[in-house]
């Protein structure tokens, strides 16, 4: 007899739908299309659109756009890299009238970018610490990419040093040597530091090290309201698998060593991680296979893929990695419900899943529009029936 069991639609507390700007890539509805048939029922987008997330009118745009989407929840985050933005943000979380507070709604908080990513929306150094100030003076979620600048560009710059522009640039795996593990530690390290001195929530996004995950437990066991995500690819994939998906596996912050896997597994067992969400990002094919390979645009799919993995581990098939049912509620509902102030209920969108159902990731079943995923093949077992 099948295994029957029901959970709460998820929430995925960290996806770039692309729209708009970037609808060749994909739009909200063939993403939130994808998130459903993964199980995902609430989802918050990153600002890095075109244009970005970053004015009223802009936001006000996607809020626009995703009335016309049914079956996902999308709530949407504010960027923040210059000061007429932060001043904007203070207007859009105080202001009293209608529209305003229509439009807080539907924001979940503010992204932090700390370095380059994907939509080039590293803030301005000299804000940083007055965007902690005032998101803990108002109650505004906060989250961040963590990575230095400084540190990444001085790996880069002994990178090319050493093995040539040409000869770096064909190689995709040297990209988790280009952003290495300290980049993430010292820029982790630096935030707990503006969240000891204002008392601000601060959520790290995509967590990725054990440097990382060491630095919030302290900062947890400190009693700092810190908080930290880590994606699927970073939990089922490793540098190990350059060899085999070559850019593909081009993500920022890039594929770590397995024993920062198993570090980030181990967090996942303690309660020092909080959420798992996709870092959602689809590319096109034909950009993802670029030439030469270093150049191709980091980021991949997941929304579709998220759950399957989770309860793949949970069935006790990849013994290595240890999670329960118990715990893909806390981490994908519970937990980014309550730190991004969502308000979602467990009854909203509960979906069905038969434990038992075996089948295969395939790229041409799933529905994100970029058509591709790097769990190609890979053999799964839970299967959403609703």
């Amino acid at each position: 007899m099948s295994n029957i069991i029901t959970l709460p639609g998820l929430i995925d507390c960290h996806v770039h739908f692309r729209e708009p700007g970037f609808e060749h890539k994909a739009t909200m509805e063939s993403e939130a299309h994808s998130a459903h048939a993964g199980g995902i029922a609430c989802v918050c987008e990153m600002p890095n659109t075109d244009p970005p997330t970053v004015t009223v009118a802009a936001l006000a745009d996607k809020v626009r756009r995703a009335e016309d989407i049914e079956n996902c929840d999308i709530r949407f985050f504010f960027g923040v890299t210059q000061s007429e933005h932060l001043s904007t943000l203070k207007e859009l979380w105080t202001g009293d009238s209608e529209e305003l507070q229509r439009l807080k709604k539907r924001c979940c908080g503010v992204k932090l970018y700390l370095d380059h990513s994907t939509g080039n929306q590293k803030v301005d150094g000299g804000i940083v610490e007055e965007i902690v100030q005032t998101c803990g003076e108002l109650s505004i979620p906060l989250i961040a990419h963590c990575e230095s600048p400084e540190i990444n560009e001085a790996a880069k710059h002994f990178l090319y040093e050493k093995g040539g522009e040409d000869a770096v640039n064909a190689d995709v795996s040297l990209h988790s040597l280009m952003r290495p593990s300290a980049s993430e530690a010292a820029s982790i390290e630096y935030a707990i530091g503006l969240v000891r001195k204002y008392g601000t929530p601060f959520h790290i996004a995509h967590l990725s090290t054990a440097q990382g995950l060491d630095l919030v437990r302290s900062a947890k066991a400190e009693g700092l309201p810190v908080t930290c995500e880590v994606s699927p690819h970073h939990l089922f994939l490793s540098i190990e698998d350059y060899v085999a998906l070559g850019t593909l596996a081009k993500m920022n912050p890039p594929l770590r060593t397995l024993d920062d896997q198993r570090a980030l597994w181990k967090g996942i067992e303690d309660g020092i991680v909080d959420c798992i969400a996709t870092d959602h990002a689809p590319h096109t094919l034909t950009e993802k296979k670029s030439m030469p390979p270093m150049t191709a645009p980091s980021g991949v799919p997941g929304v579709e893929t998220m759950l399957p993995l989770l309860l793949t581990a949970a069935s006790g098939k990849w013994p290595e990695r240890k999670i329960t049912i118990a715990q893909i509620t806390k981490l994908c509902f519970e937990n980014p419900n309550r730190i991004f102030q969502l308000g979602r209920t467990a009854e909203q969108d509960t979906i069905t899943i038969d434990l038992d159902e075996a089948w295969t990731i395939r790229a041409v079943d799933l529905h994100s529009k970029c058509n591709w995923t790097p769990f190609e093949g890979w053999e799964v077992q839970g299967k959403i029936v609703r």
